[in-house]
């Protein structure tokens, strides 16, 4: 560092942006860059929510519509069915479902009881289910009636007590009788339902410092899932950051006391008015991106939810037009996905403000097709973990907001960004590639029972260290390189995956690319790219020969692509991130089987 240099940590000021909103500006205007966070437990959320948007329809799943007042009453019911099993203060609750019209009503009947929410994804297998009850603790279990068969394998090895199903039919019909066979002590949710849902304000006692509202385990994309521990506070303070960011509003209470919000963006700055948003939601509610934006965020802001099961990119489209979204949101698969919809071009997107993506950074090449589909159109990206409940920046969303393509933008409020050397140190300065570091209220308490693990994440000053390699511009622009377990190592230098891939996001023909190393006795790893090509005349001409040589050119000759692979998709988890420890297993297990034949 020399001496004009100054550390590059970017940190929340207390003061209110000042920008004139006619030049682009890095903060809301008007919006204060520390806020507020009432000391309420999630479940004042669905309450402020329920009193504020009343009979406006909060969610639609194959065309059944769910309004926020019977949203209510049902998260009620749940919590007082759930506490005439016993489950209160304390407990772990797992929700083992996919994207239903009844997860809402579970995932807040679970918080109002009381107990701990902790998200399961219900394709897991029997023994990594097991894994994960036993791991949380978890003394109920709210399941799919689907996929009873791995739930009936996986439930000896844990604590589970009560087992809760719900069905595909209780989407239409609450009352539905679900299959209980071969599990006699298993309840219908329609059981719960039928409990009284006065508001007794079961978790009046629930305290939100300490108190855990989630148990949220990892992805996984990397390594074994941990438990991250999410107290109350942490996240109702995460939904108010990403929803006064995003909307220009700040954290209100109604009359009884409970979290809204309060508009202070102009409707020119921020065209969305809260009440007014439509959109589709396919990111998975186990995840954080899900249960906090596109659950409570959209609860929050009385938004009215389209919910997909599955990713139909054709339907996704057909609903657009017919809801007239004005948001469209996912990961980045999501968007190139949908941009190989025949027609869509034509579609009437008129209606679309805003684009929001989040779980991998999307590849400028993307962006700008992004742009030219729904011309004026913010385009905001955003970044996160589950380790600091979902978001810690978001590219500016107001209409004049400066964003930088290639970047996540900016720290949300009360939100630190720190860049420090990848093998410890002091921040470094502007512009120079290092660990991403987070300080923030959002911040996980730790990792469940792993104090080890906990130490190693999150310093003594109290920063997390994500294990994500960026940059921040002189303007606090922070820009995700890559994460450091998918660095590659050739002959001594470090190559960067995420830089060979926006190049082959660039190149005519390419849909979507991974880049992995292949290990090689002499270099250590080759770079080798997965290629998706896309359903058109560029895709099909495309050749391992075409594509390296587009890619290499621009590169400096450590750096340069070895492979082509092409595939017909990429592994991607359900929250859309690109399963590279797939790719990179197959290349481990070709490298072994190329040693064994030349042996």
């Amino acid at each position: 560092m020399t001496a004009t240099q100054a550390p590059c940590t970017t940190q929340p000021s207390t003061q209110p942006s000042t920008q004139p909103s006619t030049q682009p500006s890095t903060w809301p205007p008007g919006l204060p860059r520390s806020l507020s966070y009432p000391d309420v437990p999630v479940g004042s959320v669905l309450r402020a929510a329920v009193r504020r948007w009343g009979d406006r329809t909060a969610f639609v799943h194959h065309d059944v519509e769910l309004s926020f007042t019977e949203l209510g009453r049902r998260a009620h019911a749940v919590a007082a069915g759930l506490a005439a099993h016993g489950i209160g203060r304390g407990d772990v609750v797992a929700v083992h479902l996919p994207n239903c019209l009844q997860y809402p009503a579970v995932y807040y009947g679970v918080l109002l009881a009381g107990a701990t929410f902790s998200p399961t994804n219900p394709l897991l297998p029997p023994a990594a289910l097991a894994h994960q009850l036993a791991d949380a603790g978890a003394r109920a279990l709210v399941t799919w009636e689907p996929v009873l068969p791995a739930v009936r394998v996986a439930l000896p090895a844990t604590g589970v007590q009560t087992v809760v199903v719900t069905g595909p039919q209780q989407i239409a019909d609450p009352g539905a009788p679900v299959e209980l066979a071969d599990m006699p002590d298993a309840v219908s949710l329609a059981d719960l339902l039928a409990a009284d849902p006065t508001d007794a304000h079961r978790d009046a006692d629930v305290d939100p410092a300490e108190d855990l509202a989630h148990l949220a385990y990892t992805g996984g994309t990397t390594g074994v899932s941990k438990g991250v521990e999410l107290p109350h506070r942490a996240v109702v303070t995460n939904v108010l950051q990403a929803a006064c960011f995003s909307s220009g509003s700040v954290p209100a209470l109604d009359d009884a006391g409970d979290v809204t919000l309060d508009q202070v963006g102009s409707a020119a700055e921020h065209p969305t008015r809260l009440g007014t948003a439509t959109l589709i939601n396919l990111t998975p509610w186990f995840h954080a991106m899900g249960v906090i934006g596109y659950l409570n965020g959209q609860v929050m802001a009385g938004a009215t939810v389209v919910v997909h099961d599955r990713f139909d990119p054709a339907h996704y489209l057909a609903d657009a037009v017919r809801y007239r979204v004005t948001s469209i949101g996912g990961a980045p698969p999501v968007f190139v996905a949908l941009l190989q919809v025949p027609g869509i071009a034509e579609a009437d997107l008129s209606t679309v403000r805003g684009f929001a993506s989040g779980a991998a950074p999307l590849p400028v090449p993307l962006i700008e097709r992004m742009r030219a589909l729904a011309p004026g159109a913010v385009i905001a990206e955003g970044y996160g973990l589950t380790e600091v409940t979902m978001q810690a920046t978001g590219n500016p969303p107001h209409t004049s907001g400066l964003r930088k393509p290639g970047t996540v933008g900016v720290p949300l409020p009360d939100t630190e960004v720190s860049i420090r050397p990848l093998g410890g140190g002091d921040p470094l300065p502007a512009g120079e590639r290092g660990e991403v570091c987070i300080r923030g209220p959002q911040l996980m308490r730790g990792y469940a029972r792993r104090p080890e693990a906990t130490a190693e994440a999150i310093d003594p000053d109290g920063w997390f260290h994500t294990g994500d390699v960026g940059v921040l511009d002189a303007d606090g622009y922070l820009a995700i390189v890559d994460r450091t377990k998918d660095m590659l190592l050739y002959k001594g230098y470090n190559v960067f995956p995420r830089e060979l891939e926006e190049l082959l996001f660039g190149t005519a023909g390419v849909a979507a690319a991974a880049v992995v190393g292949r290990p090689d006795p002499e270099a250590g790893e080759l770079p080798v790219a997965y290629v998706v090509r896309r359903a058109d005349d560029a895709g099909a001409a495309l050749t391992a020969e075409t594509v390296m040589a587009a890619v290499n050119r621009q590169l400096a000759p450590y750096q340069r692509l070895r492979d082509v692979v092409f595939v017909d998709a990429l592994p991607v988890s359900p929250a859309g991130k690109v399963l590279k420890r797939e790719l990179s297993a197959r290349e481990r297990a070709a490298a072994t089987g190329r040693t064994a034949t030349t042996s």
